[in-house]
């Protein structure tokens, strides 16, 4: 496996490679990213993985000076797994100083959910993604369902800038207990792990009732809610909901009547870690 530190090498060792799919990721390597570089290794003979926090997607307030960055263990899961080439830039490679700042936004796309917690979140990700697609051009490119609206606005931007990669989502990996994988779960401590499961909980909830007959998303909102305030007996955790929504999966809009594709979501903070979670309904009906 070769690691690849400035885009001139990666540009040059991509001339030889061919067929390629592409994992970005930000390190802290977890299950869930390994089964994308899974599914991408199935579409495609060699895959390349990218390991860059990146800065533009961090907000003010946001954790990104204590994003974890276990690089040398990153690095042999990605030699275990059979990866090509690991690129692993650092931010000057990335956004060269005195350069014009560029910007890729999706307005109706990223200014919900996410984006109203995180202004310029979306910008940054679509900052970061198409250097990284120009730089790798990979044929195939994977993204975790688990960021549904990350994936959503990645391929509006893959369609929009005529990118010609195909995307390919990953489906949400889960620990034994139901909470979806990310690398903030490392922040929780055992009883905060405890608290954070009612957002799973509440999801799994909803979609049961989806499944018995419930339509209005009024209501499954409300069994959501209902769920993800039930202290149970860790009350003494601090819980802070930022959302809890039922919405179009493509429009990411309100949904009313779940008689199309709708993402259940939720966005919650635990003591001080900001989780996200969803699930999709209204795709074969009941």
């Amino acid at each position: 496996m070769k690691i690849l530190r400035t885009i001139h090498e990666a540009r040059e060792h991509r001339r030889f490679v061919g067929d390629l799919a592409f994992v970005p990721t930000m390190g802290a390597l977890h299950a869930g990213h390994m089964s994308l570089i899974t599914l991408a290794g199935r579409h495609m003979p060699r895959v390349a993985v990218s390991i860059f926090v990146n800065p533009t997607q961090f907000g003010a307030r946001e954790d990104l000076s204590h994003y974890p960055r276990p690089i040398e263990d990153d690095l042999a899961k990605c030699e275990k797994a059979g990866v090509d080439f690991v690129f692993l830039p650092n931010a000057d490679e990335i956004y060269p100083a005195n350069t014009p700042d560029i910007v890729v936004d999706f307005p109706d796309l990223s200014s919900v959910l996410e984006g109203k917690f995180r202004p310029t979140h979306f910008r940054g990700v679509c900052q970061v993604v198409a250097k990284l697609f120009n730089i790798i051009q990979p044929n195939v490119a994977c993204f975790g369902e688990k960021d549904f609206q990350q994936l959503r606005i990645i391929r509006a931007m893959t369609q929009s800038l005529n990118f010609p990669i195909e995307i390919v989502p990953g489906p949400t990996l889960r620990d034994p207990d139901g909470l979806a994988m990310s690398s903030r779960n490392i922040y929780l401590s055992p009883d905060e792990r405890r608290r954070a499961l009612s957002i799973s909980r509440a999801l799994f909830l909803a979609q049961g009732e989806y499944k018995t007959g419930v339509k209005d998303a009024r209501r499954l909102v409300t069994s959501m809610q209902n769920t993800l305030l039930d202290k149970g007996d860790v009350g003494r955790v601090p819980f802070t909901i930022d959302y809890v929504t039922a919405v179009d999966a493509n429009t990411l809009k309100p949904a009313d009547t779940i008689d199309h594709p709708t993402n259940l979501a939720i966005a919650a903070r635990v003591g001080e870690t900001r989780l996200i979670d969803n699930l999709l309904i209204g795709t074969g009906g009941m």
